[in-house]
């Protein structure tokens, strides 16, 4: 087991995304606001090591942003 604990895994969480062109990514500066293509109560989707492991949901808490995980994805080989 603690073989496992060593070992490092990187979490994405997906709110949305977007096409722009790169002269518009550009001229952005701080407070810039890039819309995207879900709202509020869409499903997130979660990466661990850029595949996609889990559909999620955004919940707040006392101030504190968190992801429920809602669905696991099953891959099968």
């Amino acid at each position: 087991m603690d073989r496992l604990k060593a070992i490092e895994v990187d979490i994405t969480v997906e709110l949305g995304a977007t096409d722009m062109p790169i002269h518009h990514l550009l001229r952005m500066g701080r407070g810039a606001v890039i819309e995207l293509d879900a709202t509020e109560h869409d499903p997130l989707k979660i990466y661990a090591n850029n595949t996609l492991v889990a559909i999620g949901e955004i919940k707040i808490d006392d101030g504190q942003l968190s992801v429920d995980i809602t669905e696991k994805i099953v891959r099968h080989k």
